[in-house]
Protein backbone atom coordinates (compact mmCIF):
# COMPACT_ATOMS: atom_id res chain seq x y z
CA UNK A 1 0.00 0.00 0.00
CA UNK A 2 2.69 2.20 0.87
CA UNK A 3 4.27 2.50 -2.83
CA UNK A 4 0.07 3.46 -4.19
CA UNK A 5 -0.29 6.82 -5.34
CA UNK A 6 -2.42 9.04 -2.71
CA UNK A 7 -5.53 8.53 -5.06
CA UNK A 8 -5.43 4.76 -5.35
CA UNK A 9 -4.88 4.28 -1.53
CA UNK A 10 -8.67 6.91 -1.19
CA UNK A 11 -10.50 4.44 -3.47
CA UNK A 12 -10.89 1.43 -0.92
CA UNK A 13 -11.79 3.98 1.40
CA UNK A 14 -14.11 5.65 -0.82
CA UNK A 15 -15.70 2.37 -1.74
CA UNK A 16 -15.93 1.22 1.78
CA UNK A 17 -17.74 4.55 3.03
CA UNK A 18 -20.09 4.23 -0.22
CA UNK A 19 -21.42 0.48 0.96
CA UNK A 20 -21.55 1.45 4.18
CA UNK A 21 -23.42 4.37 3.19
CA UNK A 22 -26.04 2.19 1.02
CA UNK A 23 -26.65 -0.92 3.86
CA UNK A 24 -27.61 2.38 6.26
CA UNK A 25 -29.86 3.71 3.84
CA UNK A 26 -31.29 0.16 2.99
CA UNK A 27 -31.85 -0.62 7.11
CA UNK A 28 -33.06 2.78 7.48
CA UNK A 29 -35.86 2.29 4.82
CA UNK A 30 -36.49 -1.70 5.94
CA UNK A 31 -37.26 0.17 9.59
CA UNK A 32 -39.32 2.62 7.83
CA UNK A 33 -41.51 0.34 6.15
CA UNK A 34 -41.42 -2.47 8.80
CA UNK A 35 -43.27 0.54 11.17
CA UNK A 36 -45.33 1.36 8.60
CA UNK A 37 -46.34 -2.41 8.26
CA UNK A 38 -46.32 -2.04 4.77
CA UNK A 39 -44.29 -5.18 2.70
CA UNK A 40 -44.81 -3.83 -0.50
CA UNK A 41 -46.61 -1.58 -2.85
CA UNK A 42 -48.27 -2.55 -6.24
CA UNK A 43 -49.88 -0.39 -8.79
CA UNK A 44 -49.36 3.40 -10.28
CA UNK A 45 -47.46 5.76 -8.10
CA UNK A 46 -49.49 8.38 -6.54
CA UNK A 47 -51.38 10.61 -9.11
CA UNK A 48 -53.25 12.92 -6.70
CA UNK A 49 -53.21 14.69 -3.37
CA UNK A 50 -55.80 12.65 -2.21
CA UNK A 51 -57.20 9.29 -1.95
CA UNK A 52 -60.44 6.58 -1.76
CA UNK A 53 -59.20 3.65 0.32
CA UNK A 54 -60.84 0.45 1.02
CA UNK A 55 -59.59 -2.96 2.85
CA UNK A 56 -59.60 -6.32 1.85
CA UNK A 57 -58.27 -9.29 4.17
CA UNK A 58 -58.71 -13.28 3.75
CA UNK A 59 -59.91 -16.10 6.09
CA UNK A 60 -63.59 -15.74 6.04
CA UNK A 61 -66.56 -17.38 3.72
CA UNK A 62 -67.12 -14.50 1.60
CA UNK A 63 -63.93 -13.36 0.55
CA UNK A 64 -64.52 -13.62 -3.20
CA UNK A 65 -67.82 -11.94 -2.80
CA UNK A 66 -65.89 -8.85 -1.20
CA UNK A 67 -63.39 -9.14 -3.95
CA UNK A 68 -65.89 -8.53 -6.11
CA UNK A 69 -67.75 -6.08 -4.12
CA UNK A 70 -64.04 -3.87 -3.73
CA UNK A 71 -63.62 -4.01 -7.64
CA UNK A 72 -67.36 -2.66 -8.57
CA UNK A 73 -67.16 -0.15 -5.90
CA UNK A 74 -63.88 1.50 -6.83
CA UNK A 75 -64.82 1.35 -10.43
CA UNK A 76 -67.81 3.33 -9.59
CA UNK A 77 -65.87 6.59 -8.58
CA UNK A 78 -64.81 7.48 -11.66
CA UNK A 79 -68.33 7.19 -12.83
CA UNK A 80 -68.97 10.17 -10.53
CA UNK A 81 -65.84 12.21 -11.46
CA UNK A 82 -64.14 11.78 -8.58
CA UNK A 83 -60.41 13.33 -8.84
CA UNK A 84 -58.44 11.08 -6.13
CA UNK A 85 -56.49 7.83 -6.67
CA UNK A 86 -58.03 4.44 -5.66
CA UNK A 87 -55.77 2.98 -3.27
CA UNK A 88 -56.57 -1.07 -1.27
CA UNK A 89 -54.81 -1.96 1.63
CA UNK A 90 -54.71 -5.46 0.93
CA UNK A 91 -53.30 -8.54 2.94
CA UNK A 92 -50.29 -10.50 2.31
CA UNK A 93 -52.35 -13.89 1.89
CA UNK A 94 -55.20 -11.84 -0.99
CA UNK A 95 -54.46 -14.04 -4.20
CA UNK A 96 -51.64 -12.62 -6.51
CA UNK A 97 -54.19 -12.87 -9.29
CA UNK A 98 -56.72 -10.95 -7.36
CA UNK A 99 -54.25 -7.52 -6.67
CA UNK A 100 -52.97 -8.25 -10.61
CA UNK A 101 -56.46 -7.36 -11.88
CA UNK A 102 -57.25 -4.54 -9.54
CA UNK A 103 -53.69 -3.13 -10.29
CA UNK A 104 -53.63 -3.70 -13.92
CA UNK A 105 -57.50 -3.99 -14.85
CA UNK A 106 -58.14 -1.27 -12.20
CA UNK A 107 -56.04 0.83 -12.10
CA UNK A 108 -55.58 0.67 -8.07
CA UNK A 109 -52.56 1.16 -5.53
CA UNK A 110 -52.37 -1.68 -3.49
CA UNK A 111 -50.52 -1.72 -0.78
CA UNK A 112 -49.41 -5.08 0.84
CA UNK A 113 -49.42 -5.25 4.65
CA UNK A 114 -49.42 -7.70 7.77
CA UNK A 115 -52.40 -8.29 9.46
CA UNK A 116 -52.73 -6.84 13.06
CA UNK A 117 -53.39 -8.74 15.47
CA UNK A 118 -56.68 -8.20 17.62
CA UNK A 119 -56.05 -8.05 21.14
CA UNK A 120 -60.20 -7.92 21.09
CA UNK A 121 -61.19 -11.03 19.41
CA UNK A 122 -62.34 -12.93 22.42
CA UNK A 123 -65.05 -10.08 22.48
CA UNK A 124 -66.29 -11.36 18.96
CA UNK A 125 -68.61 -14.55 19.06
CA UNK A 126 -70.75 -16.12 16.53
CA UNK A 127 -70.74 -14.01 13.00
CA UNK A 128 -69.01 -11.59 14.33
CA UNK A 129 -65.45 -13.49 13.75
CA UNK A 130 -65.68 -12.06 10.84
CA UNK A 131 -64.24 -8.36 11.95
CA UNK A 132 -61.10 -9.77 13.28
CA UNK A 133 -59.15 -8.24 10.88
CA UNK A 134 -60.78 -4.89 10.28
CA UNK A 135 -58.20 -3.40 12.62
CA UNK A 136 -56.04 -3.16 9.51
CA UNK A 137 -58.31 -0.18 8.64
CA UNK A 138 -55.88 1.84 10.98
CA UNK A 139 -52.79 1.31 8.14
CA UNK A 140 -55.19 4.39 6.07
CA UNK A 141 -52.66 6.73 8.36
CA UNK A 142 -49.64 5.54 6.72
CA UNK A 143 -50.93 6.79 3.32
CA UNK A 144 -48.47 9.47 4.13
CA UNK A 145 -48.88 10.41 0.48
CA UNK A 146 -51.99 11.70 0.41
CA UNK A 147 -52.85 14.98 2.23
CA UNK A 148 -56.39 13.61 3.33
CA UNK A 149 -57.71 9.89 2.39
CA UNK A 150 -61.41 8.74 2.64
CA UNK A 151 -61.56 5.42 4.00
CA UNK A 152 -64.74 3.35 2.66
CA UNK A 153 -65.99 -0.49 3.11
CA UNK A 154 -66.98 -2.12 0.22
CA UNK A 155 -70.72 -2.34 0.68
CA UNK A 156 -71.10 1.24 -0.42
CA UNK A 157 -72.82 2.89 -3.69
CA UNK A 158 -71.97 5.80 -4.56
CA UNK A 159 -74.54 7.92 -6.01
CA UNK A 160 -72.65 11.53 -7.09
CA UNK A 161 -69.19 12.89 -6.05
CA UNK A 162 -68.02 13.09 -2.61
CA UNK A 163 -64.20 14.85 -3.07
CA UNK A 164 -65.43 17.80 -0.91
CA UNK A 165 -64.99 15.15 2.08
CA UNK A 166 -61.21 15.65 1.40
CA UNK A 167 -61.59 19.27 2.99
CA UNK A 168 -62.54 17.89 6.18
CA UNK A 169 -60.26 17.98 9.29
CA UNK A 170 -57.75 15.27 10.72
CA UNK A 171 -60.66 13.43 11.56
CA UNK A 172 -64.36 12.81 10.29
CA UNK A 173 -67.25 10.31 10.25
CA UNK A 174 -71.12 9.65 10.52
CA UNK A 175 -73.51 9.17 12.95
CA UNK A 176 -76.36 6.64 11.77
CA UNK A 177 -77.51 5.70 15.00
CA UNK A 178 -77.31 8.18 17.99
CA UNK A 179 -74.60 7.27 20.20
CA UNK A 180 -71.64 5.57 17.72
CA UNK A 181 -70.25 6.75 14.77
CA UNK A 182 -69.68 4.28 11.12
CA UNK A 183 -66.81 3.60 10.04
CA UNK A 184 -68.07 2.57 6.95
CA UNK A 185 -67.10 5.93 5.37
CA UNK A 186 -64.76 7.86 7.45
CA UNK A 187 -62.07 10.74 5.94
CA UNK A 188 -58.43 11.07 7.87
CA UNK A 189 -55.56 12.96 7.88
CA UNK A 190 -52.45 10.42 7.08
CA UNK A 191 -50.04 10.47 9.83
CA UNK A 192 -47.05 8.24 11.33
CA UNK A 193 -47.61 9.51 14.30
CA UNK A 194 -50.93 8.89 15.21
CA UNK A 195 -50.40 5.59 13.70
CA UNK A 196 -47.98 4.54 16.49
CA UNK A 197 -50.18 6.20 18.75
CA UNK A 198 -52.87 3.79 18.17
CA UNK A 199 -50.48 0.69 17.71
CA UNK A 200 -49.76 1.93 21.62
CA UNK A 201 -53.37 2.19 22.48
CA UNK A 202 -53.64 -1.65 20.83
CA UNK A 203 -51.02 -2.92 23.05
CA UNK A 204 -52.28 -1.21 26.23
CA UNK A 205 -55.77 -2.82 25.59
CA UNK A 206 -57.62 0.65 24.71
CA UNK A 207 -61.63 0.20 25.51
CA UNK A 208 -63.62 -1.33 22.39
CA UNK A 209 -67.18 -1.65 22.07
CA UNK A 210 -67.35 -4.43 19.58
CA UNK A 211 -64.22 -5.75 19.68
CA UNK A 212 -63.40 -4.60 15.80
CA UNK A 213 -62.43 -1.50 13.70
CA UNK A 214 -65.76 0.90 15.10
CA UNK A 215 -65.13 0.10 18.65
CA UNK A 216 -61.85 0.94 18.81
CA UNK A 217 -62.33 4.28 16.36
CA UNK A 218 -65.22 5.23 19.02
CA UNK A 219 -62.77 4.72 22.08
CA UNK A 220 -59.90 6.81 20.08
CA UNK A 221 -62.30 9.54 19.23
CA UNK A 222 -64.93 9.85 21.95
CA UNK A 223 -65.90 13.20 21.93
CA UNK A 224 -66.85 13.19 18.11
CA UNK A 225 -70.50 13.76 18.78
CA UNK A 226 -69.80 16.87 20.38
CA UNK A 227 -67.77 18.30 17.35
CA UNK A 228 -69.65 20.68 14.59
CA UNK A 229 -71.36 19.28 11.75
CA UNK A 230 -68.89 19.89 8.44
CA UNK A 231 -69.85 21.79 5.59
CA UNK A 232 -67.40 22.47 2.85
CA UNK A 233 -66.02 25.61 2.99
CA UNK A 234 -66.72 27.26 -0.73
CA UNK A 235 -63.56 28.45 -1.57
CA UNK A 236 -62.12 24.83 -1.53
CA UNK A 237 -59.21 25.42 1.63
CA UNK A 238 -59.38 21.95 4.04
CA UNK A 239 -60.70 22.26 7.67
CA UNK A 240 -58.41 21.62 10.81
CA UNK A 241 -60.05 19.26 14.04
CA UNK A 242 -62.18 16.75 13.84
CA UNK A 243 -66.09 17.00 12.23
CA UNK A 244 -69.27 14.97 12.16
CA UNK A 245 -70.92 14.68 8.47
CA UNK A 246 -73.66 14.80 7.58
CA UNK A 247 -76.16 11.51 7.24
CA UNK A 248 -76.08 11.41 3.50
CA UNK A 249 -72.85 10.64 3.39
CA UNK A 250 -73.64 7.18 4.73
CA UNK A 251 -77.06 6.67 4.07
CA UNK A 252 -78.65 3.07 5.79
CA UNK A 253 -80.53 1.32 3.22
CA UNK A 254 -83.07 0.59 5.76
CA UNK A 255 -84.60 4.12 4.95
CA UNK A 256 -85.09 3.33 1.60
CA UNK A 257 -86.87 0.68 2.09
CA UNK A 258 -89.74 2.63 3.94
CA UNK A 259 -90.41 5.06 1.24
CA UNK A 260 -88.80 3.34 -2.14
CA UNK A 261 -87.02 6.37 -2.78
CA UNK A 262 -84.39 8.48 -1.10
CA UNK A 263 -85.09 11.98 0.71
CA UNK A 264 -82.48 12.23 3.81
CA UNK A 265 -82.33 15.80 4.24
CA UNK A 266 -79.26 15.91 6.42
CA UNK A 267 -76.72 16.64 3.38
CA UNK A 268 -76.18 15.68 0.42
CA UNK A 269 -77.97 12.16 -0.46
CA UNK A 270 -74.61 10.56 -1.90
CA UNK A 271 -73.49 7.17 -0.04
CA UNK A 272 -75.60 4.21 0.09
CA UNK A 273 -73.73 1.78 2.90
CA UNK A 274 -75.49 -1.79 4.16
CA UNK A 275 -74.67 -2.51 7.55
CA UNK A 276 -77.53 -5.28 8.32
CA UNK A 277 -77.22 -8.69 8.57
CA UNK A 278 -74.08 -10.01 6.40
CA UNK A 279 -77.01 -12.25 3.67
CA UNK A 280 -78.31 -8.45 2.74
CA UNK A 281 -75.38 -7.31 0.87
CA UNK A 282 -76.33 -5.88 -2.61
CA UNK A 283 -73.85 -8.49 -4.29
CA UNK A 284 -75.86 -11.40 -3.53
CA UNK A 285 -78.34 -12.49 -6.47
CA UNK A 286 -81.42 -13.10 -4.03
CA UNK A 287 -81.18 -9.15 -3.24
CA UNK A 288 -83.35 -8.55 -5.59
CA UNK A 289 -86.24 -8.26 -5.88
CA UNK A 290 -86.30 -9.12 -2.38
CA UNK A 291 -84.23 -5.80 -1.66
CA UNK A 292 -85.01 -3.19 -4.48
CA UNK A 293 -81.55 -1.46 -4.25
CA UNK A 294 -79.43 -5.14 -5.18
CA UNK A 295 -80.32 -3.90 -8.57
CA UNK A 296 -78.68 -0.70 -8.50
CA UNK A 297 -75.39 -2.40 -7.20
CA UNK A 298 -75.74 -5.21 -10.13
CA UNK A 299 -76.14 -2.64 -12.85
CA UNK A 300 -73.14 -0.98 -12.07
CA UNK A 301 -71.20 -4.26 -11.69
CA UNK A 302 -72.49 -4.92 -15.36
CA UNK A 303 -71.22 -1.70 -16.89
CA UNK A 304 -68.25 -1.68 -15.32
CA UNK A 305 -67.02 -5.84 -14.99
CA UNK A 306 -69.65 -8.22 -15.89
CA UNK A 307 -70.20 -12.16 -15.03
CA UNK A 308 -67.63 -13.64 -17.00
CA UNK A 309 -66.31 -15.84 -14.14
CA UNK A 310 -69.50 -17.21 -13.03
CA UNK A 311 -70.77 -18.08 -16.58
CA UNK A 312 -69.00 -21.59 -16.50
CA UNK A 313 -71.05 -22.63 -13.44
CA UNK A 314 -74.48 -21.18 -14.25
CA UNK A 315 -73.86 -23.23 -17.77
CA UNK A 316 -72.82 -26.34 -16.11
CA UNK A 317 -75.65 -25.95 -13.86
CA UNK A 318 -78.17 -25.56 -16.74
CA UNK A 319 -76.70 -28.62 -18.74
CA UNK A 320 -77.17 -30.85 -15.33
CA UNK A 321 -80.84 -29.93 -15.24
CA UNK A 322 -81.73 -30.09 -18.28
CA UNK A 323 -80.08 -34.25 -18.11
CA UNK A 324 -82.37 -34.46 -15.27
CA UNK A 325 -85.37 -33.64 -16.85
CA UNK A 326 -84.15 -35.59 -20.04
CA UNK A 327 -83.74 -38.80 -17.52
CA UNK A 328 -86.31 -38.33 -15.66
CA UNK A 329 -88.64 -37.85 -18.69
CA UNK A 330 -87.13 -41.29 -20.26
CA UNK A 331 -86.52 -43.92 -17.49
CA UNK A 332 -90.00 -42.78 -15.46
CA UNK A 333 -88.87 -44.20 -11.95
CA UNK A 334 -91.06 -44.84 -9.12
CA UNK A 335 -89.87 -46.02 -5.51
CA UNK A 336 -93.63 -46.57 -4.66
CA UNK A 337 -92.95 -50.22 -6.98
CA UNK A 338 -90.52 -51.39 -4.77
CA UNK A 339 -91.28 -54.23 -2.93
CA UNK A 340 -91.18 -54.96 0.71
CA UNK A 341 -92.34 -57.65 3.44
CA UNK A 342 -95.75 -55.88 4.74
CA UNK A 343 -96.88 -59.27 6.89
CA UNK A 344 -96.70 -57.52 10.04
CA UNK A 345 -98.87 -54.85 9.88
CA UNK A 346 -96.79 -52.28 12.16
CA UNK A 347 -93.97 -52.51 9.63
CA UNK A 348 -96.48 -51.64 6.76
CA UNK A 349 -97.59 -48.58 8.50
CA UNK A 350 -93.87 -47.76 9.10
CA UNK A 351 -92.45 -48.53 5.67
CA UNK A 352 -95.38 -46.28 4.45
CA UNK A 353 -94.42 -43.27 6.73
CA UNK A 354 -91.23 -43.78 5.80
CA UNK A 355 -92.11 -43.05 2.09
CA UNK A 356 -94.47 -40.14 3.16
CA UNK A 357 -91.32 -38.54 4.84
CA UNK A 358 -89.10 -38.86 1.95
CA UNK A 359 -91.58 -37.22 -0.58
CA UNK A 360 -91.48 -34.05 1.80
CA UNK A 361 -87.49 -34.53 2.05
CA UNK A 362 -87.19 -34.82 -1.35
CA UNK A 363 -89.60 -31.82 -1.91
CA UNK A 364 -88.18 -29.78 0.80
CA UNK A 365 -85.07 -30.49 -1.12
CA UNK A 366 -85.70 -29.77 -4.96
CA UNK A 367 -86.35 -26.00 -3.55
CA UNK A 368 -83.38 -25.61 -0.87
CA UNK A 369 -80.64 -27.13 -3.19
CA UNK A 370 -80.40 -25.06 -6.20
CA UNK A 371 -80.97 -21.81 -4.45
CA UNK A 372 -77.60 -23.11 -2.53
CA UNK A 373 -75.81 -24.37 -5.63
CA UNK A 374 -76.17 -20.71 -7.68
CA UNK A 375 -73.10 -18.88 -7.74
CA UNK A 376 -74.12 -15.91 -5.13
CA UNK A 377 -73.03 -12.86 -6.85
CA UNK A 378 -74.55 -13.53 -10.50
CA UNK A 379 -76.94 -11.19 -11.37
CA UNK A 380 -80.70 -11.30 -10.26
CA UNK A 381 -82.30 -11.89 -13.33
CA UNK A 382 -79.62 -14.95 -13.91
CA UNK A 383 -79.77 -16.05 -10.21
CA UNK A 384 -83.41 -16.19 -9.72
CA UNK A 385 -83.87 -18.26 -13.82
CA UNK A 386 -81.49 -20.92 -12.66
CA UNK A 387 -83.28 -21.27 -9.59
CA UNK A 388 -86.00 -21.47 -11.28
CA UNK A 389 -85.72 -24.00 -13.95
CA UNK A 390 -83.54 -26.10 -11.34
CA UNK A 391 -86.12 -26.18 -8.98
CA UNK A 392 -88.75 -27.31 -12.02
CA UNK A 393 -86.24 -29.79 -12.80
CA UNK A 394 -86.18 -31.39 -9.37
CA UNK A 395 -89.30 -31.31 -8.73
CA UNK A 396 -90.18 -32.97 -11.83
CA UNK A 397 -87.90 -35.26 -10.46
CA UNK A 398 -90.40 -35.57 -7.49
CA UNK A 399 -93.33 -36.33 -9.12
CA UNK A 400 -91.92 -39.12 -11.24
CA UNK A 401 -90.04 -40.86 -8.96
CA UNK A 402 -92.82 -40.65 -6.58
CA UNK A 403 -95.87 -40.59 -8.50
CA UNK A 404 -97.21 -37.25 -7.29
CA UNK A 405 -100.13 -34.92 -8.92
CA UNK A 406 -98.20 -32.79 -11.55
CA UNK A 407 -99.82 -29.74 -10.25
CA UNK A 408 -99.77 -30.13 -7.05
CA UNK A 409 -96.38 -30.13 -6.88
CA UNK A 410 -95.68 -27.47 -8.53
CA UNK A 411 -98.03 -25.41 -6.86
CA UNK A 412 -94.91 -24.27 -4.07
CA UNK A 413 -93.07 -23.03 -8.05
CA UNK A 414 -95.87 -21.19 -9.61
CA UNK A 415 -96.29 -19.49 -5.86
CA UNK A 416 -92.54 -18.61 -5.59
CA UNK A 417 -92.75 -16.91 -9.45
CA UNK A 418 -95.88 -15.35 -8.33
CA UNK A 419 -94.09 -13.95 -4.88
CA UNK A 420 -91.64 -12.56 -7.01
CA UNK A 421 -93.66 -10.42 -9.26
CA UNK A 422 -95.27 -8.83 -6.29
CA UNK A 423 -92.17 -8.13 -5.13
CA UNK A 424 -90.79 -6.74 -8.11
CA UNK A 425 -93.56 -4.44 -8.92
CA UNK A 426 -92.32 -1.03 -9.34
CA UNK A 427 -95.00 1.19 -8.78
CA UNK A 428 -95.56 0.67 -4.69
CA UNK A 429 -96.23 4.23 -3.14
CA UNK A 430 -93.89 3.42 -0.59
CA UNK A 431 -92.18 0.62 1.57
CA UNK A 432 -95.18 0.17 3.49
CA UNK A 433 -98.04 -0.77 1.00
CA UNK A 434 -95.13 -2.91 -0.94
CA UNK A 435 -94.78 -5.25 2.93
CA UNK A 436 -98.36 -5.40 3.02
CA UNK A 437 -98.91 -6.28 -0.71
CA UNK A 438 -96.39 -9.35 0.08
CA UNK A 439 -98.33 -9.82 3.10
CA UNK A 440 -101.59 -10.38 1.18
CA UNK A 441 -99.97 -12.43 -1.10
CA UNK A 442 -98.59 -14.60 1.27
CA UNK A 443 -101.75 -15.12 3.21
CA UNK A 444 -103.80 -16.13 0.10
CA UNK A 445 -101.48 -18.24 -1.12
CA UNK A 446 -100.91 -20.05 2.22
CA UNK A 447 -104.26 -21.94 2.00
CA UNK A 448 -103.57 -22.96 -1.50
CA UNK A 449 -100.29 -24.46 -0.56
CA UNK A 450 -101.64 -26.51 2.37
CA UNK A 451 -104.24 -27.76 0.01
CA UNK A 452 -102.03 -29.21 -2.80
CA UNK A 453 -99.95 -30.66 0.25
CA UNK A 454 -102.91 -32.49 1.51
CA UNK A 455 -103.70 -33.94 -1.86
CA UNK A 456 -100.54 -34.84 -2.71
CA UNK A 457 -100.06 -36.95 0.96
CA UNK A 458 -103.40 -38.50 -0.56
CA UNK A 459 -102.42 -39.45 -3.53
CA UNK A 460 -99.40 -40.84 -2.01
CA UNK A 461 -101.27 -43.05 0.34
CA UNK A 462 -103.35 -44.48 -1.86
CA UNK A 463 -100.78 -45.54 -4.20
CA UNK A 464 -98.94 -46.49 -1.50
CA UNK A 465 -102.28 -49.06 -0.24
CA UNK A 466 -102.92 -50.58 -3.75
CA UNK A 467 -101.65 -54.57 -3.06
CA UNK A 468 -100.72 -54.46 -7.41
CA UNK A 469 -97.40 -52.27 -6.33
CA UNK A 470 -96.36 -54.10 -3.36
CA UNK A 471 -96.60 -57.93 -2.92
CA UNK A 472 -94.82 -60.05 -0.34
CA UNK A 473 -91.54 -60.96 -1.11
CA UNK A 474 -91.02 -64.58 -2.82
CA UNK A 475 -94.74 -64.17 -4.09
CA UNK A 476 -95.22 -63.63 -7.44
CA UNK A 477 -97.47 -60.43 -8.24
CA UNK A 478 -100.90 -60.54 -9.64
CA UNK A 479 -100.49 -58.57 -13.04
CA UNK A 480 -103.75 -56.12 -13.41
CA UNK A 481 -105.25 -54.42 -16.77
CA UNK A 482 -103.69 -51.16 -14.62
CA UNK A 483 -100.57 -52.69 -14.23
CA UNK A 484 -100.59 -53.73 -17.65
CA UNK A 485 -101.16 -49.97 -18.58
CA UNK A 486 -98.59 -48.82 -16.34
Amino acid sequence: MAGLPPVARRRPLATASSLLLLLLLLVVTAAAREERGLARVQGPPPRHRHAYAAMMYMGTPRDYEFYVAVRVMMRSLPRVRADADRVLIASADVPRDWVRAMTEEDGMRVLIVENLRNPYESNLGGTNKRFKLTLNKLYAWTLVDYERVVMIDSDNIFLQNTDELFQCGQFCAVFINPCYFHTGLFVLQPSIDVFRSMLHDLETGRENSDGADQGFLVGCYPDLLDKPMFHPPENGTKLNGTYRLPLGYQMDASYYYLKLHWHVPCGPNSVITFPSAPWFKPWYWWSWPVLPLGLSWHKQRWDDLGYAAEMPVILMELLMYIVIIAVTRLARPGITKLCYNRRPEKQSALVQWLIKLAAIAAMVAAYSIPFFVVPRTVHPIMGWSVYLFGALALSVLVINVFLLPPLDVLTTWLAIVGMLIVMAFPWYHDGVVRALAVFGYAFCSAPILWASMVRMMDSLQTMLERDSFFPRIGEPAQETEFSKLY
